[in-house]
């Protein structure tokens, strides 16, 4: 990297945080610019410390585009009605969150619901502040959906219209010891479904997996990787003595098969914000013209509500703006790079061999990406960026307390077994910015030292050799984790 660019880099950072509070600023010697890792995602790279880490935009949005930016942001966050835009359309009738910003606060990831209600010792995973903070998938055992209920349970609904059904939990744990006595607790939930609206599913006839919000952390450059980059990656990642086989996931999308980067499973090629809209918040548009309980009990429900359904209730350039919000966010800068521990801690991950689904890094294309309606981001093109993952599935394991982490869940070449890697960009604030370090895809891992320990099948021989060092060296690991 130039040595000018990185002076602007630094002088541009340093400016825009002039009118923040001062704690909420990195000192300036926890960054090393020369370094380039530091520098997260190029010309993304922000350089907050705080609660709102994770929600400020990135210094190259100007004119139109912060215009913009700022309308995505407010469409993000602000509270949704059943009588959106006063037509009588909306949020609902069922929904599984109020908006965008109620299961991802600040661009980050809501405490899960089903944790909040256990700490006070009840089972309720559905959460009594109308959005559940996850969402709940359901198959029948041989992969196929129940008709009355589709792919989703929506356990949330508008005042008179009945949910889906509602979500309980118990949770399961067992006590490990590290071979120097240290010991550690993993946690397993156990879902049910009770209060369903229509016909009650047997749980023998069952599978039921709960997904909490993903970090909405360096998506744009997640739309703007160089795929081709991806694919040899998944060509090369094949690593015998590691027991390590990543593959790309492929799926059909906008009516073609298409390289899939989002979501737990690498499931959608895009940031499903029109799904999103859809299946989240029960809010009809271009893409999902259709109520999500078309032709439910909901409806008339809805109707006798006040609903109308004679208009789409959000559009595609609304839409547009909420992908520009979420492409056009910073991502953290790392933080406490010259810190002695953390150094170990990097050497220890790479001994481990974290990096070989956890790559560090990665390039996006000269184009850089496009949003849904076709606007074009050309500023996310030819970074150089460090999101810590290979953005490829891997089987994680079957075995650990009976389950692994295998939920029996198939999304396009997926199995229920294999689980994009996780990008691992701004993983050490989200306690500061969300309040919690609940982990993995359902939130079971309480803290990273769990989140380690529950990797199995090709994250098996990292995980012996973490659970094999001194308690010192997995302290140094757990803080290069922290600084990232």
């Amino acid at each position: 990297m130039n040595k000018y660019f990185r002076i602007f880099i630094l002088l541009t950072g340093l400016f825009s945080l002039s009118a923040c509070d001062e704690s909420e600023q990195l000192d300036v010697n926890d960054i090393d610019i020369p370094k380039g890792f530091d520098l997260s995602a190029g010309t993304s790279t922000g350089f907050y410390n705080s609660s709102v880490a994770y929600d400020q935009p990135a210094r190259w949005l100007s004119g139109t585009y912060a215009t913009r930016f700022n309308v995505g942001d407010r469409l993000y966050d602000n509270v949704k009605t059943s009588n959106e835009n006063g037509h009588g359309g909306g949020l609902g009738p069922v929904y599984a969150g109020y908006s965008c910003g109620s299961c991802h606060r600040n661009a980050g990831r809501t405490e899960p619901t089903y944790w909040t209600s256990c700490k006070s010792g009840s089972d309720d995973g559905s959460g009594p502040y109308g959005f559940t903070a996850s969402l709940i998938y359901i198959t029948r055992k041989n992969g196929t959906f129940f008709p009355n209920y589709g792919r989703v349970i929506h356990d949330q609904a508008i005042y008179g219209v009945h949910p889906e059904g509602k979500l309980k939990v118990k949770i399961d744990s067992m006590t490990y010891s590290f071979p120097d006595g240290e010991k550690y607790t993993l946690c397993v939930p156990r879902w049910t479904i009770t209060e369903w609206y229509a016909d009650s599913i047997s749980p023998e006839d069952l599978f039921c997996t709960v997904r909490v919000p993903l970090r909405h952390v360096g998506m744009g450059q997640m739309m703007a990787l160089d795929q081709s980059e991806i694919e040899a990656l998944a060509r090369k990642s094949n690593y015998p003595e590691w027991g390590i086989s990543g593959r790309c996931n492929y799926i059909n999308e906008r009516g073609k098969l298409q390289l899939g980067l989002s979501g737990n499973k690498a499931q959608h090629a895009d940031l499903t914000v029109e799904l999103g809209f859809s299946s989240d918040m029960g809010m009809t548009n271009s893409r999902y013209p259709e109520e999500i309980c078309e032709g439910q009990l909901q409806m008339e429900e809805g109707s006798m509500m006040g609903l109308s359904y004679d208009m789409l209730d959000v559009g595609t350039e609304e839409m547009e703006c909420v992908d520009l919000y979420m492409q056009g966010l910073a991502v953290p800068a790392r933080r406490n790079v010259n810190d002695s521990d953390v150094q170990a801690g990097e050497q220890l991950f790479y001994q481990a061999g974290c990096h070989l689904c956890h790559v560090t890094t990665l390039h996006t294309k000269p184009r850089g990406s496009v949003l849904l309606a076709g606007t074009a981001l050309p500023w996310l093109g030819s970074q150089t960026i460090h999101p810590y993952s290979d953005f490829l599935l891997h089987d994680m394991g079957s075995e650990i307390m009976g389950v692994g982490l295998n939920d029996n869940f198939v999304s396009g070449l997926a199995r229920g077994n294999e689980w994009r890697t996780t990008p691992l960009w701004g993983v050490g604030l989200q306690k500061k910015v969300n309040g919690h370090t609940y982990f993995l895809h359902d939130g079971r891992a309480r803290n990273f030292v769990e989140a380690i320990m529950w990797h199995g099948g090709e994250g098996e021989a990292s995980k012996n050799k973490f659970k094999n060092m001194s308690k010192k060296e997995r302290d140094q690991l757990i803080q290069f984790l922290w600084s990232l």
